[in-house]
């Protein structure tokens, strides 16, 4: 049986806990990466803070790190922020494996996919794009990219693993044959956080008080950086609107829109806010095990959301806006939550309304019901699929 190879800027977070589950059940995988950023640790400039992650990211699985030659070797600094020709030089050395690679906006994830066919290799691509956020992209730039991803680099690639609904009619819109689409759902480990789960609730109450929350109260639950993508603005004024003495909203994360949030709350005496900062791996699970509902309101460039995984795993509903990915997959409306409008703080806070003091989702099916089919499981019968095939 071919090895597996998934090709990633560097160790993140969601990915390693699935390399290690595969290897667990007789897949042999292996990683390729193109920076330790993530490993040294260092200043994250989107949280504004130091970062490193406190969950193991290189157990369970074989990995490989690639010097990086690129004169800018931070990773938010485009195409050319990742150079590592001897990543390129390796897939001509190593036996044929199927390759899975993770996008193409970086040098060296794109020359993998042109040129890993050639040593006879099979080779996968993982992507996130969404439609619904292409429709909101034109002029020559896109025009370019669009034809070159159509006719130049998808004809070297033998299968596309699609994460939800939306990404695979960007696929299909470029011509990918349904034959040659897997579906690779971006998840998490739903295992570890089901059992924190089970552990945390019991202590729910104890928690709240942690943080000065009454046990009676309500709580929102926000995860994720303080920025413009992610436009947590709207959320603080529907909460303002939204107006309720036993509701508090629980903001958990960090960024450069802090000042501005503190400003708007200082300003509008807004009450019942809890702004916690940077919160590690190992204890975000308690933050989801105090809440009554989880909301995320971001805008384009939020191609999945995995914020919603894990609260979804705590049988949280959710509200998201329609421009985040995974609102289409994850949302059934009106059963374990609703979309709302990006940038529609009016619906949002309708939508609050709703859900918190007017009880009225059906669910008919829960969120840890629908989380099943987004898990290391599904992907493991997908690429057994496809070790099987080539």
């Amino acid at each position: 049986m071919k090895k597996v190879i998934f090709v990633n800027s560097h160790p993140i977070q969601y990915f390693a806990p699935l390399y290690k589950y595969l290897n667990n059940q007789g897949l042999k995988t292996k990683a390729w990466y193109c920076s330790d950023y993530s490993i040294k640790g260092g200043y994250d400039k989107e949280f504004g803070v130091n970062v490193k992650w406190d969950i193991p990211l290189l157990q369970g699985y074989d990995y490989q790190f690639f010097k990086n030659f690129s004169t800018n070797k931070e990773l938010y600094m485009g195409f050319f922020g990742l150079i590592n020709f001897g990543m390129v030089s390796q897939i001509f050395k190593e036996p044929k494996s199927v390759i899975i690679v993770h996008g193409w906006n970086f040098f060296t994830h794109f020359l993998v996919l042109l040129l890993a066919k050639i040593k006879g290799h099979t080779v996968c691509l993982r992507s996130e794009t969404p439609m619904v956020h292409e429709q909101y992209k034109s002029g020559w730039k896109q025009k370019i990219k669009l034809f070159g991803l159509k006719h130049i680099l998808f004809p070297r690639i033998d299968y596309f693993l699609y994460i939800g609904k939306q990404n695979k009619l960007f696929f299909k819109s470029l011509g990918v044959n349904e034959d040659n689409l897997f579906f690779c759902p971006y998840s998490i480990d739903n295992k570890r956080f089901g059992n924190a789960y089970k552990t945390y609730l019991p202590q729910r109450l104890d928690l709240k008080k942690n943080i000065g929350i009454p046990e009676q109260d309500k709580v929102i639950l926000y995860s994720g950086k303080y920025i413009d993508k992610k436009r947590p603005l709207d959320l603080l004024m529907a909460f303002k609107t939204l107006n309720k003495k036993d509701c508090w909203l629980v903001m958990v994360g960090e960024g450069e829109l802090r000042k501005k949030m503190e400003k708007i709350i200082k300003e509008n005496q807004i009450k019942n806010v809890v702004l916690t900062g940077f919160i590690n791996q190992s204890i975000i699970a308690e933050y989801y095990a105090l809440s009554d509902v989880f909301v995320m309101c971001s805008t384009l460039g939020e191609t999945w959301g995995l914020s919603v995984n894990e609260a979804m795993n705590f049988n949280l509903p959710v509200i998201l806006s329609d421009l985040t990915g995974s609102s289409y997959d994850l949302v059934q409306e009106g059963v374990n939550g609703y979309t709302f409008k990006t940038g529609n703080v009016d619906q949002l806070c309708k939508q609050l309304d709703k859900l918190l003091y007017n009880n009225s989702l059906t669910w008919s099916k829960s969120s840890q019901d629908i989380i099943k089919d987004y898990s290391y499981d599904t992907i493991l019968d997908s690429l057994e699929q496809i070790v099987k095939t080539k």
